[in-house]
Order: C-alpha cells, then structure tokens, then sequence
C-alpha cells in the first residue's frame, strides 16, 4: 500500500486547490468587483451590467452539462488549458468594453472558461485519484474556492486603484494563464492508471470488468435520486448566494462599511473551516444527513442575521452561516459517489453543477427585489431562511428514493 504522504494524487488535489484560489478569484468574485468599477468609470447603469453577469452564470451552466463528454475528448488537462486562455480572453474583454453590449460579447469566453474550472472541473479531476479518501480530497481542492474569495476581492480592489482595470485585467490574466498552464501540464494530464495505481494509492489497479454503458443525462434526470440531490442544492445555493451577495449592504447600518467588509471576509474563511471539519467527519456517515443538518445550521444563522442588531449578534450570524457555505459545493459530490456508479458520478456532478448555477444566477437580483420592495431585509432574509429549511426537507426525502449501487472493487 502506497504512502499517502507521497501519493501523487495530493499533489493533484493541491493542484486543484490552486487552480480553484485562481478560477472562484476570478470567474465567482470577480464579476461583483467589475460591477461597480464598470458602473463609476463608465456610467452604466447597475442592471445592464448585473444582466451581462447574469449571462456569464447562466451561459456557464448550460456548457458545464457537457463538461464530462469535454474530458473524454480532450482530456482534462486539455480542457483545463483552454478553460485558462478562455478566461483570459473574456477577462480581457470585460476591462475593454466601451459600450454595455460588448459585456455580453466578453461574457461568451469568460462563461466557458468558468464552466472548465469550476466545480465540476475540480470534482473530475479529483474523483479518479480518490475513493476512501475522497472528501478530504474533495475539501482541500474546494477550499481553493473559499480562498479565491479571501485573497482575490481585495486584491482585484487593489489592483483597479493602482493601475486601472484595463492593465489590473491583463496582468492577472497573464499570471493566472501561466500558472493554471503549468499545473495542467504538471498534474492534471496524469491519471492513477498511468502510473500504475488505484484511487488512494493503493498499489497496482485490480484487473475488472469493461465498464457497462454511461447513463444518458435524460436518464439522469429522470432518477428520483438525482432530482432530491439537484433540487436541495439548487434551493440551498439560491439562498446562500442570495443572502452572501446582500450581506454588506445587510450589515452596513449596524456595523459601518469597513466592519461589514471584514464580515463577509469572516464568513468565508469559516466557510474554509466547515468544509475541513465534514471532510474529516464525514466518512461512512450518512451524508444526505450531514446535509440536512448544514441547512439547519445556516437557517440559525441566517434568523440571527434576521433578528439580530448589534455587532456581537450579526457577527455570530456570519460565522454560523459561514460554516456550512462551503459544504453546499463539496456536499453534492460526496453524496452522488455513494449514490450512483462510479462511472456515472462525473456527468451526474456536472449536471448538478449545471442546474446550481442557472438558479442561483437569479439570486441576488430577486433578494434585491424583495428589499426593494418590503424596503428592508427582514422579509426577504425570511425567504432565504424557509428556502434553506425546504432544502434540508428535500435532501431528506431522497433518503427513501435512493437504492445505492453495487460498488466496483
């Protein structure tokens, strides 16, 4: 049995882990640092330039469905590289945009290579180096995630201020082109099979069976199973997005801007913390309940957020919200390896990943709504709270709809 200090595969999973500071940095968060330095230095309105974001989502999450077939084709660190040069090239485009329309232009490549970096990307490229062990692999990679958060909002800030969001676009393309290059070439081109190895490490690969046929994604989405699994986290990710991209604005009057900002920065890093923690727990354990109790956890949060009216009581909010934000990305995954068949857990991910992103583009713009319209946060927040609650009921009722496969050795 291999050493799992010097199992090549957490190498591919801190690889990941890059490739995710890099990919969430700029593909996730950087878009709410574009919207208002488009809006000061061109004059654009907010809703022209949040529909042009909403079509960086919701085009990224119709060319996530085909991720997997991508990979069989060109192989993932193919598809990595040019997920990288996409990025590029639509973040480029964003930073040169002179009229509104040209957003959405810059939207078709920033869009593809969000899709080729994102989720289901770092899921690929983890789930074939990991079975045992998959959710500490799986929570290394995604903390990448959180990370990008962290360092990249205020480093986008900075950047603008110092050189201007045309050359701030550029260097950071060409930084995040050469390094996400490097590590597909280096890492995400080898496979355990390649070296001789099973997932974890563990030896040479036992000899099996030809893999039956792929399910279709029709026949995916049609398997109860599937449909609890997708619907949970679809609801849950529309109400943490929803509740995330309105926290300073929530926060502000209590707390003053700068305190604000330092608790979505707090919210994130426990986000880092949650995720570590289950990924370590979570192992044999039913994992449809790790994620209802997530949902419960965040509900709690979300009521102090609701309720709550001094420093002390909003900043317990963000830290009991922040630890289950980041089981809703790695969650999903863990539960479709227990649920489905190996060979199936790729597509069934992306297309997980594919229905998240389309609902939860629509999040902010309707919590924004909802505010406007009840000229406050308590109606709203309510929702997400009730949505949050529903999530936790629908992962539940899977547990009745899912007759786990037969695993392969």
């Amino acid at each position: 049995m291999g050493d799992e200090q010097h199992f090549v595969g957490w190498s591919v999973a801190w690889a990941a882990f890059t490739l995710a500071v890099l990919a969430w940095g700029i593909g996730f968060y950087g878009p709410s640092v574009f919207l208002p330095t488009l809006h000061s230095s061109r004059g654009w309105s907010i809703s022209e330039i949040s529909a042009a974001i909403t079509f960086h989502f919701v085009l990224s999450a119709l060319l996530v469905a085909y991720l997997p077939d991508i990979h069989r084709r060109i192989g993932i660190a193919g598809t990595t590289l040019g997920g990288a040069l996409l990025m590029a090239i639509g973040l480029i485009g964003w930073s040169r945009s002179w009229e509104p329309w040209q957003l959405f232009l810059a939207a078709i490549p920033s869009a593809g290579g969000w899709a080729a970096t994102s989720g289901a990307a770092l899921n690929a490229i983890v789930a074939r180096w990991f079975e045992r062990d998959r959710p500490k692999a799986m929570s290394l990679a995604f903390n990448g995630a959180s990370v990008g958060g962290v360092l990249f909002v205020p480093l986008w800030l900075f950047l603008i201020d110092w050189l201007g969001f045309q050359t701030a676009a550029l260097a950071v393309s060409i930084v995040a082109l050469g390094v996400m290059g490097w590590i597909s070439i280096r890492y995400f081109r080898l496979s355990p099979t390649s070296l001789g190895l099973s997932p974890d490490g563990n030896g040479v690969p036992t000899v099996v069976a030809k893999p039956t046929t792929r399910l279709s994604r029709s026949s995916i989405i049609r398997m109860p199973g599937f449909l609890t699994l997708s619907a949970a986290f679809a609801l849950g990710l529309f109400a943490q997005i929803g509740l995330l991209s309105h926290l300073v604005s929530r926060v502000t009057p209590d707390v003053g801007a700068t305190t604000a900002g330092l608790l979505l920065s707090l919210a994130t890093a426990c986000a880092v913390i949650g995720r570590t923690l289950t990924g370590w727990w979570i192992g044999d354990h039913d994992r449809r309940i790790a994620a209802a109790i997530n949902f419960a956890v965040q509900t709690v949060g979300v009521l102090l957020l609701i309720f709550g009216n001094g420093w002390i009581v909003l900043t317990f909010g963000c830290v009991i919200f922040g630890f289950g934000i980041g089981n809703l990305t790695t969650l999903p995954p863990l539960i479709a390896q227990k649920e489905f068949d190996r060979k199936d857990v790729v597509a069934v991910v992306a297309l997980i990943v594919a229905i998240n992103q389309a609902v939860f583009a629509f999040a902010p713009a309707i919590v924004g709504a909802l505010r406007d319209a009840t000229s406050g946060y308590g109606t709203a927040f309510g929702i997400v709270a009730c949505i949050q609650l529903l999530a936790a009921m629908v992962v539940l009722l899977g547990r009745k709809a899912v007759v786990p496969p037969a695993r392969s050795a």
